[in-house]
């Protein structure tokens, strides 16, 4: 459906209503002025006319009853020529006491210069006059005279076409003052109605600005004051999820995961069903660092965790996916999925080098060290065997007088190394071995098909690779904006196939970063025409924070062309909430953590149901992954999620089944 909004069929606006009414009104009142000019000038016209007729026959009736000889033919035709020639009549009669006429001059009506349809509507009289003829006491006859109306036409006609002009001057004057006057008079409207508009999208930054008429004046400042009220209501909504997030889910000092949220997301890493993936766990500690405390104080030992915390953080950025908390003291844990136990060693040497140079130059003179223990995480493996496993190396790291990482020989470890899955990722591309599998998102009790998620698997000589195996090497080796490309053209011809399904993809950080990606997204979106409404397109929440503009300007645009976006991996960002404000996003999509084990977990269970509330408060949707358990379920159904997905709901099937 069209997210933006749009106005509805046969709907009218307040100031055409207005306009039409008042200029209606107005029209009438011009048009009973003409009408009543009109019979006024054209009665007057006709009085003229008989009055001119009658002062005819009047002067011929006397020349001929005293000036001249009226029983004399010759001379009383030579009267009648004189008195036809003088004035401007249609005929003059002199007729005989019998009735007969003596002399006559007339001719018929010519056309005037007023149009013949406006001479047969006009229509005036012909003015009629008689006059006796005497001599003496003797009647000799009478003179019949009949005015000429061609002038009298042209004079109404002329006199008509002044007061229509006048009158359609006065109107279109009077409507364009009546138009500029309501545009200004209900511009405040219009501003309110955007607002309006836009608090029902639940964006509160519009402001009404214009000052108009005093009622309109206060409904302004109303709405202004109103905005600003749920503005500010929901900014404090999102501060007090962000600070259940920050205490639940945050070491205080430094930043990184706490202990309990690390061990939860590699939990749902290394032992969902669903999610489950390789990986290497990296436990770090700093050697003597009760000392440094000791000897400085709580405060610079604090410092110095923070400090450490950085340069793990940027590790972090290096390796996407990757998840880094803090244990205990100065105990860190990194997780790295995807990645072979040989690479991610190399990688631990490197950080634990950069570790001890900070440690060293901060706690100078005091004697340090960094240790480093390693364990790989195999699909199915327990969180408690790999912790114990990597604890266990970490305690024979620390038996060496410097620092180092260890990795004990006999941990199994991935058999694929960096340059290997460099070459399984690019010949998948080159060959476009990629396949579509599909997890159904369910809502309500009775699971309703909202739409399908979409995963990618690559082909191999091995078999299909989930994307949880290659994804994570796939972004460190920059491939993901092909896989996106190749993932975006197969579910848009998918979507052609299928007009009746809807499908939801996820697109990588590191694609929606890379202009050309961007550029070629949109352009086979506009060329998918109105298959793309059934898109849901998934931008990760931590791709908001590191390319804000970026991802800013794509859900913009895929706004306007009516894609539905869905934060993916909502809650893991470390984002503060404000751009579900200022964003127009469809929905969020809560991170597995959050969901795994949710029917026991007190905090992460109030977390959703604060996200679920202020989520709906601005039209979002709230969406759920992960869920592999009824009780979870029904837990969730409870907290009012919008949809659902899981092995407990739905497993992964090939697209094409």
């Amino acid at each position: 459906m069209g997210i933006q909004g749009h106005r509805m069929r046969g709907e009218v606006s307040l100031q055409t209503v207005l306009l039409l009414f008042s200029g209606g009104l107005l029209v009438i009142s011009l048009l009973a002025a003409l009408a009543a000019s009109y019979g006024h000038f054209r009665d007057y016209v006709s009085d003229q006319l008989a009055a001119h007729a009658r002062d005819g026959a009047t002067a011929a009736g006397l020349s001929l009853s005293n000036a001249i000889d009226g029983s004399d033919p010759v001379a009383s035709a030579s009267l009648v020529d004189a008195v036809y020639d003088s004035g401007n009549y249609l005929s003059v009669e002199y007729l005989g006491h019998d009735g007969e006429p003596v002399a006559v001059r007339s001719e018929p009506l010519r056309p005037s210069r007023a149009p013949e349809w406006f001479v047969a509507l006009a229509e005036l009289p012909l003015p009629v006059a008689e006059a006796e003829v005497v001599r003496g006491w003797s009647r000799l006859g009478k003179v019949r005279v009949v005015g000429h109306p061609g002038r009298a036409y042209d004079d109404l006609w002329q006199i008509t076409l002044g007061l229509l002009a006048a009158s359609l001057a006065t109107g279109g004057a009077g409507l364009t003052i009546l138009y500029l006057l309501l545009t200004r008079a209900l511009r405040p409207l219009r501003e309110v109605e955007a607002q309006a508009r836009a608090i029902g999208q639940r964006d509160f930054r519009t402001r009404v600005q214009t000052r108009s008429t005093r009622e309109l004046n206060r409904v302004s400042e109303a709405m202004n004051q109103m905005a600003d009220d749920l503005g500010q209501l929901f900014e404090g909504q999102g501060k007090l999820i962000q600070h259940l997030r920050k205490v639940n889910n945050e070491d205080p000092v430094t930043g990184l995961a706490s202990r309990a949220a690390f061990d939860q997301r590699v939990k749902v890493e290394v032992e969902s069903e669903e999610k489950s993936a390789a990986g290497v766990l990296i436990l770090v500690q700093l050697a003597n660092f009760a000392s440094f405390n000791a000897e400085r104080s709580r405060e610079e030992g604090d410092q110095l965790l923070r400090l450490m915390a950085g340069q793990i953080q940027q590790f972090v950025t290096r390796h996407p996916e990757s998840i880094a908390g803090r244990r205990t003291g100065a105990e860190f844990a990194i997780f790295v999925p995807g990645a072979s136990g040989a690479d991610v060693g190399i990688w631990a040497d490197e950080l634990v080098q950069t570790l001890h140079g900070l440690y060293a130059e901060v706690a100078s003179p005091l004697e340090t060290r960094v240790h480093a223990g390693l364990a790989v995480a195999l699909p199915g493996t327990g969180i408690r065997d790999v912790l114990a496993a990597a604890d266990e190396a970490l305690r024979q790291a620390q038996q060496k007088e410097h620092s180092c990482s260890l990795m004990p020989e006999q941990t199994p470890g991935n058999h694929h190394n960096v340059e290997v899955w460099r070459t399984i990722i690019s010949q998948a591309i080159r060959e476009d071995n990629l396949s579509l599998w599909v997890q159904p998102m369910v809502q309500g009790e009775g699971k309703g098909l909202l739409h399908y998620q979409v995963f990618s698997r690559i082909n191999t000589d091995e078999g299909a690779l989930k994307a949880g195996l290659f994804v994570p090497m796939a972004e460190r080796l920059g491939m993901m904006p092909d896989i996106d490309r190749m993932l975006v053209e197969r579910v848009l011809v998918h979507l052609g196939e299928n007009p009746a399904e809807s499908l939801a993809i996820s697109l990588s950080g590191a694609s929606i970063a890379d202009d050309e990606f961007r550029g070629r997204l949109l352009g086979m979106l506009a060329g998918a025409g109105r298959d793309v409404e059934r898109l849901w397109v998934g931008i990760p929440e931590i791709a908001i924070h590191h390319h804000r503009k970026e991802v800013g300007g794509l859900i913009r645009e895929l706004f306007r062309r009516n894609v539905p976006v869905v934060v993916d991996r909502f809650g893991v960002g470390g984002v503060a909430f404000s751009y579900l404000r200022r964003l127009p996003l469809s929905a969020v999509r809560i991170d597995h953590s959050f969901v795994r084990d949710v029917d026991s977990h007190e905090e992460n269970r109030f977390w959703l149901e604060s996200v679920v509330g202020i989520a709906h408060s601005r039209g979002v949707k709230v969406y759920a992954t992960g869920v592999e358990t009824a009780a979870e379920y029904s837990v969730l159904c409870k907290l009012g999620i919008d949809g659902a997905m899981g092995y407990h709901l739905g497993r992964p099937f090939a697209a094409d089944q």
